[in-house]
Protein backbone atom coordinates (compact mmCIF):
# COMPACT_ATOMS: atom_id res chain seq x y z
CA UNK A 1 0.00 0.00 0.00
CA UNK A 2 1.50 3.41 -1.06
CA UNK A 3 1.30 6.44 1.74
CA UNK A 4 -0.65 9.40 0.78
CA UNK A 5 2.83 11.22 0.52
CA UNK A 6 4.09 9.01 -2.29
CA UNK A 7 0.69 9.01 -4.16
CA UNK A 8 1.23 13.37 -4.14
CA UNK A 9 4.96 12.79 -5.08
CA UNK A 10 4.08 10.45 -8.23
CA UNK A 11 1.24 13.10 -8.58
CA UNK A 12 3.79 15.71 -8.61
CA UNK A 13 6.50 14.74 -10.85
CA UNK A 14 3.66 13.99 -13.51
CA UNK A 15 2.68 17.44 -13.41
CA UNK A 16 6.03 19.05 -13.44
CA UNK A 17 6.47 16.78 -16.32
CA UNK A 18 3.60 17.51 -18.21
CA UNK A 19 3.82 21.06 -17.43
CA UNK A 20 7.85 21.17 -19.27
CA UNK A 21 6.50 19.18 -21.75
CA UNK A 22 3.43 21.30 -23.01
CA UNK A 23 5.72 25.08 -22.59
CA UNK A 24 8.71 22.86 -24.81
CA UNK A 25 5.09 22.92 -27.37
CA UNK A 26 4.62 26.38 -26.69
CA UNK A 27 8.21 27.36 -27.78
CA UNK A 28 8.43 25.26 -31.00
CA UNK A 29 4.57 26.84 -31.80
CA UNK A 30 6.22 30.48 -31.36
CA UNK A 31 9.44 29.65 -33.19
CA UNK A 32 7.71 28.19 -36.01
CA UNK A 33 4.66 31.43 -36.65
CA UNK A 34 7.86 33.70 -36.13
CA UNK A 35 6.41 35.62 -33.19
CA UNK A 36 8.87 37.57 -31.00
CA UNK A 37 8.19 39.53 -27.40
CA UNK A 38 8.10 43.15 -28.21
CA UNK A 39 11.70 44.85 -27.16
CA UNK A 40 12.02 46.53 -24.19
CA UNK A 41 11.88 50.14 -24.95
CA UNK A 42 14.34 52.63 -23.62
CA UNK A 43 13.50 56.21 -21.97
CA UNK A 44 16.20 58.93 -21.14
CA UNK A 45 16.68 58.66 -16.80
CA UNK A 46 17.83 62.03 -15.98
CA UNK A 47 16.92 64.85 -18.88
CA UNK A 48 19.71 68.08 -18.67
CA UNK A 49 19.58 71.44 -19.86
CA UNK A 50 23.00 73.45 -21.24
CA UNK A 51 22.27 76.86 -19.02
CA UNK A 52 23.56 78.95 -22.39
CA UNK A 53 19.47 78.96 -22.89
CA UNK A 54 18.16 80.73 -19.66
CA UNK A 55 21.16 82.71 -19.59
CA UNK A 56 19.55 86.17 -19.06
CA UNK A 57 18.39 84.40 -15.98
CA UNK A 58 21.09 82.99 -14.86
CA UNK A 59 22.62 87.02 -15.10
CA UNK A 60 19.61 88.09 -13.23
CA UNK A 61 19.91 85.46 -10.46
CA UNK A 62 22.00 81.59 -10.57
CA UNK A 63 20.80 80.64 -7.80
CA UNK A 64 16.71 81.12 -8.60
CA UNK A 65 16.98 79.83 -12.23
CA UNK A 66 18.52 76.71 -10.83
CA UNK A 67 16.09 76.80 -8.45
CA UNK A 68 13.43 77.01 -11.25
CA UNK A 69 14.90 74.10 -13.66
CA UNK A 70 14.82 72.01 -10.94
CA UNK A 71 10.72 72.35 -10.19
CA UNK A 72 10.81 72.07 -13.68
CA UNK A 73 12.12 67.79 -13.32
CA UNK A 74 15.56 68.55 -14.70
CA UNK A 75 18.59 66.77 -13.20
CA UNK A 76 21.09 68.39 -14.96
CA UNK A 77 22.75 71.00 -15.91
CA UNK A 78 25.42 71.89 -18.17
CA UNK A 79 27.31 75.46 -17.40
CA UNK A 80 28.03 78.18 -19.60
CA UNK A 81 29.97 80.31 -17.00
CA UNK A 82 29.71 80.78 -13.56
CA UNK A 83 28.47 84.69 -13.05
CA UNK A 84 31.02 85.34 -10.55
CA UNK A 85 30.46 83.06 -8.42
CA UNK A 86 33.18 80.98 -6.86
CA UNK A 87 32.59 77.32 -7.27
CA UNK A 88 32.04 76.45 -3.88
CA UNK A 89 29.05 78.61 -4.05
CA UNK A 90 27.65 77.12 -6.91
CA UNK A 91 28.10 72.91 -5.57
CA UNK A 92 26.31 74.74 -2.61
CA UNK A 93 23.33 75.28 -5.24
CA UNK A 94 23.62 72.26 -6.98
CA UNK A 95 23.63 70.56 -3.95
CA UNK A 96 20.15 72.41 -2.48
CA UNK A 97 18.56 71.58 -5.51
CA UNK A 98 19.18 68.35 -5.92
CA UNK A 99 21.07 68.81 -9.17
CA UNK A 100 25.07 67.87 -10.76
CA UNK A 101 26.30 69.10 -13.35
CA UNK A 102 28.17 66.66 -15.54
CA UNK A 103 29.48 69.37 -17.84
CA UNK A 104 31.05 72.67 -18.56
CA UNK A 105 31.48 74.83 -21.71
CA UNK A 106 34.94 76.56 -21.42
CA UNK A 107 36.88 77.89 -24.37
CA UNK A 108 40.63 76.87 -24.23
CA UNK A 109 42.80 79.74 -24.35
CA UNK A 110 46.63 78.91 -22.80
CA UNK A 111 47.80 76.32 -20.04
CA UNK A 112 47.44 78.82 -17.07
CA UNK A 113 43.73 79.66 -17.97
CA UNK A 114 43.21 75.89 -18.20
CA UNK A 115 44.38 74.66 -15.45
CA UNK A 116 42.28 76.81 -13.62
CA UNK A 117 39.37 76.14 -15.14
CA UNK A 118 40.23 72.30 -14.62
CA UNK A 119 40.25 73.05 -10.49
CA UNK A 120 36.94 74.68 -10.90
CA UNK A 121 35.79 71.91 -12.89
CA UNK A 122 37.07 69.35 -10.11
CA UNK A 123 35.71 71.25 -7.29
CA UNK A 124 32.21 71.60 -8.89
CA UNK A 125 32.37 67.96 -9.64
CA UNK A 126 32.01 68.17 -13.06
CA UNK A 127 33.55 65.15 -15.52
CA UNK A 128 34.09 66.38 -18.65
CA UNK A 129 34.91 69.78 -19.88
CA UNK A 130 33.81 70.97 -23.21
CA UNK A 131 35.45 73.67 -26.06
CA UNK A 132 32.20 75.53 -27.57
CA UNK A 133 33.30 75.84 -30.64
CA UNK A 134 37.10 77.15 -33.00
CA UNK A 135 36.86 81.00 -33.29
CA UNK A 136 36.42 82.20 -37.20
CA UNK A 137 39.77 83.19 -37.51
CA UNK A 138 41.06 80.28 -36.49
CA UNK A 139 39.45 78.09 -38.75
CA UNK A 140 39.72 79.24 -42.63
CA UNK A 141 42.36 76.90 -43.91
CA UNK A 142 42.75 72.96 -43.69
CA UNK A 143 45.96 73.73 -41.88
CA UNK A 144 43.97 75.67 -39.38
CA UNK A 145 41.80 72.59 -38.22
CA UNK A 146 44.74 70.32 -38.14
CA UNK A 147 46.81 72.78 -35.84
CA UNK A 148 43.12 73.16 -33.68
CA UNK A 149 43.41 69.12 -33.48
CA UNK A 150 46.48 69.21 -31.95
CA UNK A 151 45.95 72.04 -29.71
CA UNK A 152 42.67 69.73 -28.21
CA UNK A 153 44.89 66.71 -27.84
CA UNK A 154 47.39 68.58 -25.23
CA UNK A 155 44.28 69.97 -23.41
CA UNK A 156 43.00 66.69 -23.43
CA UNK A 157 46.01 65.81 -21.74
CA UNK A 158 45.85 68.10 -19.14
CA UNK A 159 42.29 67.19 -18.47
CA UNK A 160 42.91 63.70 -18.10
CA UNK A 161 45.43 64.21 -16.03
CA UNK A 162 43.83 66.09 -13.77
CA UNK A 163 40.96 63.49 -13.84
CA UNK A 164 38.45 65.35 -16.44
CA UNK A 165 37.47 63.97 -19.99
CA UNK A 166 37.55 66.90 -22.81
CA UNK A 167 35.49 66.96 -25.35
CA UNK A 168 34.67 68.96 -28.25
CA UNK A 169 30.65 71.04 -29.08
CA UNK A 170 29.88 70.92 -33.26
CA UNK A 171 27.95 73.72 -34.92
CA UNK A 172 27.45 73.28 -38.50
CA UNK A 173 30.83 75.25 -39.78
CA UNK A 174 32.61 72.30 -39.34
CA UNK A 175 30.89 70.39 -42.24
CA UNK A 176 31.53 72.58 -45.79
CA UNK A 177 34.41 70.92 -47.17
CA UNK A 178 37.79 72.52 -47.49
CA UNK A 179 40.06 71.08 -50.41
CA UNK A 180 37.61 68.28 -51.02
CA UNK A 181 37.86 67.24 -47.32
CA UNK A 182 35.27 67.93 -44.37
CA UNK A 183 36.62 69.78 -41.35
CA UNK A 184 35.19 67.73 -38.57
CA UNK A 185 36.43 64.37 -40.35
CA UNK A 186 39.93 65.74 -40.45
CA UNK A 187 39.41 66.79 -36.64
CA UNK A 188 38.22 63.71 -35.37
CA UNK A 189 40.77 61.79 -37.39
CA UNK A 190 43.96 63.90 -35.92
CA UNK A 191 42.67 64.06 -32.50
CA UNK A 192 43.20 60.48 -30.44
CA UNK A 193 39.68 59.59 -29.24
CA UNK A 194 40.23 58.72 -25.59
CA UNK A 195 41.41 62.76 -25.17
CA UNK A 196 39.34 64.24 -27.18
CA UNK A 197 35.34 62.64 -27.27
CA UNK A 198 32.40 64.80 -28.38
CA UNK A 199 29.63 66.38 -27.43
CA UNK A 200 27.31 66.55 -30.83
CA UNK A 201 24.82 68.98 -30.90
CA UNK A 202 22.31 67.01 -32.77
CA UNK A 203 20.55 70.35 -34.62
CA UNK A 204 23.81 72.03 -35.71
CA UNK A 205 24.90 68.68 -37.38
CA UNK A 206 21.21 67.74 -39.16
CA UNK A 207 21.42 71.65 -39.82
CA UNK A 208 24.29 70.97 -41.46
CA UNK A 209 23.12 67.95 -43.77
CA UNK A 210 25.02 64.98 -42.15
CA UNK A 211 23.09 61.94 -40.25
CA UNK A 212 24.43 61.83 -36.47
CA UNK A 213 24.22 58.19 -37.18
CA UNK A 214 26.66 58.27 -39.78
CA UNK A 215 29.15 59.73 -37.10
CA UNK A 216 27.54 57.08 -34.28
CA UNK A 217 28.52 54.50 -36.39
CA UNK A 218 32.32 55.63 -37.55
CA UNK A 219 33.21 56.65 -33.72
CA UNK A 220 31.34 54.05 -31.74
CA UNK A 221 31.59 55.25 -27.86
CA UNK A 222 33.07 58.34 -28.35
CA UNK A 223 30.02 60.63 -27.94
CA UNK A 224 29.22 60.69 -24.25
CA UNK A 225 27.16 63.97 -24.56
CA UNK A 226 24.54 65.34 -26.81
CA UNK A 227 22.90 68.66 -27.18
CA UNK A 228 19.07 68.19 -27.69
CA UNK A 229 17.12 70.92 -29.88
CA UNK A 230 14.76 70.77 -32.55
CA UNK A 231 14.20 72.73 -35.87
CA UNK A 232 12.88 72.39 -39.26
CA UNK A 233 11.61 72.46 -42.01
CA UNK A 234 15.17 72.68 -43.96
CA UNK A 235 17.27 74.45 -45.35
CA UNK A 236 16.03 77.28 -43.13
CA UNK A 237 15.76 74.55 -39.43
CA UNK A 238 14.87 77.82 -37.49
CA UNK A 239 15.14 76.40 -33.69
CA UNK A 240 12.18 74.87 -31.84
CA UNK A 241 10.87 73.56 -28.87
CA UNK A 242 12.54 70.07 -28.49
CA UNK A 243 9.46 67.79 -30.19
CA UNK A 244 8.04 70.58 -32.23
CA UNK A 245 10.55 70.50 -35.03
CA UNK A 246 11.23 67.71 -37.72
CA UNK A 247 14.32 65.76 -36.02
CA UNK A 248 13.22 62.08 -35.53
CA UNK A 249 14.14 61.57 -31.81
CA UNK A 250 13.32 57.99 -31.79
CA UNK A 251 15.84 57.24 -34.67
CA UNK A 252 18.95 59.07 -33.04
CA UNK A 253 18.49 58.16 -29.71
CA UNK A 254 17.92 54.18 -30.58
CA UNK A 255 21.74 53.95 -31.07
CA UNK A 256 22.82 55.73 -27.74
CA UNK A 257 24.54 52.72 -26.55
CA UNK A 258 26.72 52.69 -29.78
CA UNK A 259 27.30 56.01 -29.87
CA UNK A 260 28.04 56.52 -26.00
CA UNK A 261 26.12 58.70 -25.12
CA UNK A 262 25.16 59.34 -21.31
CA UNK A 263 24.10 63.29 -20.61
CA UNK A 264 21.18 64.62 -22.91
CA UNK A 265 21.12 68.20 -22.65
CA UNK A 266 18.54 70.37 -23.71
CA UNK A 267 19.24 73.78 -26.04
CA UNK A 268 17.74 76.42 -27.25
CA UNK A 269 19.70 79.54 -28.33
CA UNK A 270 17.00 82.22 -28.01
CA UNK A 271 13.66 80.42 -26.49
CA UNK A 272 10.82 82.97 -26.78
CA UNK A 273 8.90 81.85 -23.94
CA UNK A 274 11.40 81.16 -22.01
CA UNK A 275 10.66 78.57 -18.91
CA UNK A 276 8.29 77.76 -20.76
CA UNK A 277 9.69 76.31 -23.66
CA UNK A 278 12.68 74.86 -21.37
CA UNK A 279 9.19 72.55 -19.81
CA UNK A 280 7.83 71.77 -23.23
CA UNK A 281 11.02 70.58 -24.14
CA UNK A 282 11.73 68.59 -20.83
CA UNK A 283 7.93 67.30 -20.83
CA UNK A 284 8.35 66.01 -24.47
CA UNK A 285 11.83 63.96 -23.51
CA UNK A 286 10.28 62.68 -19.93
CA UNK A 287 7.88 60.61 -21.93
CA UNK A 288 9.98 59.50 -25.32
CA UNK A 289 10.31 55.93 -25.91
CA UNK A 290 12.91 54.71 -28.14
Amino acid sequence: MKSRSGEQGAGSRTTRREFIELMAGVGVAVACSGSRLPAARSRIDKVGIQLYTVRDKMKEDVETTLARIAEIGYKEVEFAGYFDHSPAEIKAMLDRHGLTAPSTHVPFTNDDQWKTALDTAKTIGHEYIVMPWIPEERRKTLDDWKNFAQVFNHAGQMARDAGIQFAYHNHDFEFPKMDGQIPYDVLLQSTDPKLVQLEIDLYWITKAGQDPLTYFARWPGRVPLVHVKDGGPAPEYKMADVGQGKIDWKRIFAKRDQAGIKHFFVEHDNPPQGFQDVAVSYNYLKQLEF
